[in-house]
């Protein structure tokens, strides 16, 4: 192949990488400006910070966002020690075979289950079989048990990226194995795991079917006091909003509000991942 056919042809794959990320990007873009133009008028300090009144159609969606930012914590407390320390275990300590390729398979295989799928287990389990009931608990172990297969994969693919030289160095040292994974893996590997948790986070707070089967009000004129408490959520406030309500047409640009608001929770969730990796990427020294 002459120099100038495959100029033309690294030219042509280069335009065709460049009008697909082109095209993405003006999705993105799109979505946002439909978003903004439906519902940019109804922001407001009172919007964010009051409940909703007259069944929905006027006030805010404080309820909403309280109870977003509540199952979603509680969500982070309970997968990410689970998924850190189950691919501690799959990366470090297991003995790598049939077993172990089984396993990461089914983790890969769990992270496509359909989310209404993992509703109708959370219902199964944690709300009826663990006596949960409908309450943010059973919404938050059903959330984290649908983000533990991306907690996980991101974190042993965050401890496979360490190089073998520092667990053999820390081990020639007289180090224990698990003194050189906290001392010498662990910190290296943070970026990756925070960047997984919290992607895996940001998925789970704007997730509709598994709270409805588990948790989520239609409408709660108090915030949740226990965790034994029913909540309000961003994602099936917007969903009542966009198709259920008596009067859809009304309070259309209060569906749109909320969607931006659920957008920009993600949206800093996800500076807050990128920032965190960062952040620590900076004190490696290798």
């Amino acid at each position: 192949m002459t120099n100038n056919r495959k100029q033309i042809t690294q030219t042509i794959w280069f335009g065709i990488c460049t009008l697909f990320a082109v095209m993405t990007i003006a999705v993105l873009f799109l979505l946002l400006y439909w978003l903004i133009r439906g519902g940019a008028h109804v922001l407001s300090w009172e919007f964010i910070t009051q409940a909703p009144r007259s069944n929905m159609t006027a006030g805010g969606i404080r309820p909403a966002i309280i109870g977003t930012i509540y199952v979603a914590s509680l969500t982070l407390f309970l997968s990410v020690p689970l998924g850190v320390f189950a691919a501690i275990y799959l990366n470090e300590y297991a003995k790598q075979g049939r077993l172990v390729r089984i396993i990461r398979l089914s983790i890969r295989n769990l992270s496509g289950v359909p989310s209404i799928v993992y509703g109708l287990f959370g219902l199964g389990l944690f709300a009826s079989m663990l006596k949960f009931g409908t309450s943010l608990l059973a919404a938050a172990c059903t959330l984290a048990l649908m983000v533990l297969p991306w907690i996980i994969t991101a974190s042993e693919e965050a401890l496979k990226s360490v190089p073998k030289s520092f667990r053999e160095g820390g081990l020639a040292l007289g180090a224990t194995k698990w003194q050189t994974i906290r001392m010498l893996v662990l910190p290296s590997a943070v970026p990756g795991m925070m960047t997984g948790s919290i992607l895996g986070l940001a998925r789970a707070a704007g997730e509709t079917a598994p709270i409805i089967l588990t948790g989520a009000a239609y409408f709660l004129p108090q915030l949740p006091s226990s965790v034994f408490d029913r909540f309000m959520a961003l994602p099936y406030h917007l969903f009542i909003l966009a198709t259920q309500h008596s009067r859809v047409a009304d309070v259309r640009p209060l569906a749109f509000g909320t969607a931006l608001v659920l957008i920009g929770l993600v949206l800093f969730l996800n500076m807050g991942a990128i920032l965190i990796r960062n952040h620590f990427r900076k004190k490696r020294t290798w």
